[in-house]
């Protein structure tokens, strides 16, 4: 939040549930690290088809716990082929995971991010139903145990009002920085099944503001826009190969923003390889050096329709009439209807106590590694207690809301 915090990052993800054409466990012990590797997987293999659909100098930025998280709450109501299709994508199939380990490995993520991050991250779910429709016990009893689900009704015979409801529902908890999440609904819709997340990151060494000045960042060879360059020398981890450079931005308790710049010319290359084995490789590579850093202040938001992507993904059946969510309900027939996320960040000098402390770093007799991220550069803020990939993308266009 501008002003406030040193980072904010929000998103919110809404899935709507319609009515479909008619047609004629035992629990085991296991951890949020267990979604780590599968959820990583399947989030690079989203980021690359989020680019394929991004136009060149636009960026791209979403929160990968909050995606897998919804569609792991949609999982515990599908059943037959729509269920496989969706562990197949989320890559829990090719994990061995059963549906109650990954409901419990849940139960535990949402508790670790919700209760020992000093108020830095607010995430939850919830379910907006149809005035009059009612769930399967056991469904709506999973969604409260594993994912902290509530539920509220909504008027959904009345589309104006239902979005007008769901949207004042995830402006309160985003503190009113995603107010548009949700355009228009059909008026079939029985279910919207809702995420958000908010991360609040104070950084551990926050930036003067005193030594912020205009700079030109360069979109593209031939697009430039003016920008505050934050300029901040000190002691980073940092790391550089033959394609790019990575610096690690720590945040007070367990969190960091990674940022990874692309040597001139190599975006496309590292876009290209990037996965979770080359995040634990350049992460498991930094090593502490000084450091003069230049990061654009900025306040940007990103929104997509993942329905056609899913599809591609490989989640097809959920979409059509065919669709089997008989975990939620037999008494009628659902399909998904619509899928939508969006993300904010802002990126500002300070935290919340920042303004009344003061870091100095012992520097060493030697000229700095000089980190100027005046172009293009990918993001991805990490939550190591959880080793979660809390939000990433690409941020081409500082400037752009």
């Amino acid at each position: 939040m501008r002003g406030i915090f040193g980072s904010c990052a929000i998103a919110a993800f809404v899935l709507g549930l319609a009515w479909a054409s008619p047609l004629h466990v035992h629990e085991t012990e296991t951890t949020s690290h267990k979604l780590a590797a599968p959820n990583a997987d399947f989030v690079f293999a989203l980021y690359k088809n989020l680019k394929a659909q991004t136009a060149a100098g636009e960026n791209i930025f979403f929160s990968p716990v909050g995606i897998t998280t919804a569609l792991a709450m949609l999982s515990v109501g599908a059943r037959g082929e729509t269920h496989s299709q969706l562990f197949d994508a989320l890559r829990y199939t090719a994990n061995n995971l059963t549906q109650a380990q990954v409901n419990q490995a849940y139960e535990h993520l949402v508790h670790m991010l919700a209760h020992h991050q000093d108020g830095q991250i607010d995430v939850g779910n919830a379910l907006a139903l149809r005035t009059g429709f009612k769930p399967d016990k056991q469904f709506m009893d999973y969604i409260k145990r594993f994912y902290n689900g509530e539920t509220f009704d909504v008027n959904f015979a009345n589309p104006a009002e239902a979005v007008k409801d769901i949207n004042n529902f995830i402006a309160s908890k985003t503190q009113n920085k995603i107010t548009e999440q949700v355009k228009d609904l059909d008026p079939e819709t029985v279910m919207v099944l809702i995420n958000y997340v908010f991360f609040k990151g104070q950084w551990e060494k926050p930036f003067d503001p005193t030594l912020t000045k205009k700079d030109e960042f360069h979109v593209d060879e031939t697009t430039k826009v003016e920008v505050d360059m934050m300029w901040r020398t000190g002691r980073y981890d940092f790391y550089q190969d033959n394609n790019a450079t990575v610096v690690l931005l720590p945040y007070k308790t367990n969190t960091s923003m990674m940022i990874v710049l692309p040597d001139e010319g190599k975006m496309e290359e590292v876009e290209g390889y990037v996965n979770k084995d080359y995040i634990r490789n350049w992460h498991d590579s930094l090593y502490r050096s000084s450091v003069d850093l230049f990061l654009p202040k900025m306040s940007i938001s990103a929104d997509a329709s993942l329905g056609e992507m899913l599809k591609r993904m490989g989640v097809a059946n959920a979409f059509e009439d065919t669709a089997d969510f008989s975990g939620i309900t037999k008494d009628i027939g659902l399909k998904v209807s619509k899928v939508s996320h969006k993300a904010v960040l802002s990126v500002d000098e300070k935290g919340t106590e920042a303004a009344s402390s003061t870091v100095i770093d012992i520097m060493p007799m030697s000229m700095p590694n000089t980190v100027k991220l005046n172009r293009p550069f990918l993001v991805f803020i990490l939550q190591h207690n959880t080793k979660s990939i809390l939000f990433m993308g690409k941020i081409s266009n500082p400037t752009a809301n």
